[in-house]
């Protein structure tokens, strides 16, 4: 099977993905993983690529096929995939689509806590973070960005909760909880199928 994950910035996408992979053992593919990697070789943090992804689609359009069809060549191989990127769903629409999200505040403070880490801080490749109220400014930025580009790319929303299977929010779960609620969807959905 295909899951994709979307969701909302600081709400664990990421932890809940690699406990997935290990409990499923799954395939992980990482779009925004991508994303910031493309953004270090341009010599961009990742807001400043979002930016240049306004007049350059390749830098969405290309990375997001790629993905997709990755997933696909992993899943016709009979492994199971797990797609952690916000527009996934769109691109993989025969994947269990979930939804992870959390409150805004809640998730700034993730974000904001995660950077502490000097190794976190440079994986992330978020730019110039120094406050939690910068934290909170580049989520919005962020989002707003996002939901500008998509649309124009794809006439999608990314964080439009009626598009997805499951909706989990981890605003007071931890993300191991988060894992299994998908996991007992995801058996369900399964045992539904047959």
């Amino acid at each position: 099977m295909i899951l994709t994950i979307s969701g909302t910035p600081g709400s664990g996408k990421s932890t809940v993905a690699k406990s997935l992979v290990e409990r499923l053992q799954a395939e992980r593919i990482y779009v925004g993983g991508i994303r910031r990697e493309l953004a270090k070789e341009k010599g961009m943090t990742l807001e400043e690529l979002n930016e240049y992804a306004q007049t350059h689609p390749e830098t969405d359009v290309d990375v997001d096929q790629k993905a997709a069809a990755s997933a696909r060549q992993l899943h016709q191989q009979g492994k199971t995939v797990i797609v952690e990127g916000r527009t996934q769903y769109h691109f993989l629409p025969e994947s269990i689509k979930i939804y992870i999200k959390c409150d805004f505040d809640e998730g700034a403070r993730r974000i904001w806590k995660d950077l502490q880490n000097a190794v976190a801080r440079a994986e992330r490749n978020e730019g110039n973070i120094n406050s939690l109220e910068d934290a909170r400014r580049d989520i919005r930025r962020r989002q707003q960005n996002d939901t500008e580009r998509y649309q124009k790319y794809y006439s999608i929303d990314p964080y439009d909760e009626s598009q997805y299977d499951l909706v989990v929010d981890t605003t007071k779960i931890m993300a191991e909880e988060a894992a299994q609620r998908i996991l007992d969807f995801v058996k369900t959905a399964e045992k539904k199928s047959l």
